[in-house]
């Protein structure tokens, strides 16, 4: 059977555009903010106290977006020779079973994360004072956005569809049939 293909969800737009903003902010960011106190430092041999702090809260926003992105886009890890392996309609099953699968440990993920943002908010950052629960609700957010990500994928093998996440997607898919 020949899966249809189909354009990214509201959804999914959302969280690309999201998580683009998150990764485009953090990036740029970081790299001001290291860019400066370096400048500083070299200058007149002082540095801005905070400016060590913030990268290291902004920095697992920047990779928990990115996780997302990578995830959105199917540039994950794969084994996939013993599933090219066997029919396409063993594929579709493994697909839907294994996407399912993820989705349910993601969201036990985000279940445990949530029960410890109390526990870490007490805990703060020395100079910024911030609560430790931004860093974790980071996690906990990026977690939330993949197990909504492999949902969607499960319900696409379902009805035989495959995403078409932009033009050159597109054209490849049609080369190859």
């Amino acid at each position: 059977m020949n899966y249809k293909i189909v354009e990214r969800s509201l959804l999914e737009k959302s969280i690309v555009i999201v998580c683009s903003a998150v990764l485009w902010i953090t990036t740029l960011a970081i790299f001001s903010i290291l860019s400066a106190n370096t400048l500083l430092r070299y200058v007149n041999g002082s540095s801005l106290q905070w400016a060590n702090e913030v990268p290291e809260l902004l920095f697992p926003w920047l990779v928990m977006s990115g996780v997302v992105l990578a995830t959105e886009k199917g540039s994950h890890i794969a084994t996939v020779f013993l599933v090219d392996s066997v029919s396409e309609k063993t594929r579709r099953i493994i697909a839907i079973f294994s996407w399912v699968m993820v989705a349910m440990l993601y969201a036990s993920l985000v279940k445990a994360t949530w029960s410890m943002l109390e526990i870490v908010h007490d805990e703060r950052t020395p100079i910024l004072q911030v609560p430790g629960s931004v860093t974790y609700a980071c996690v906990m957010i990026g977690m939330g956005f993949v197990g909504i990500l492999a949902l969607l994928s499960a319900l696409r093998a379902w009805r035989y569809e495959q995403v078409c996440k932009d033009e050159s997607d597109t054209n490849a898919q049609v080369a190859q049939g």
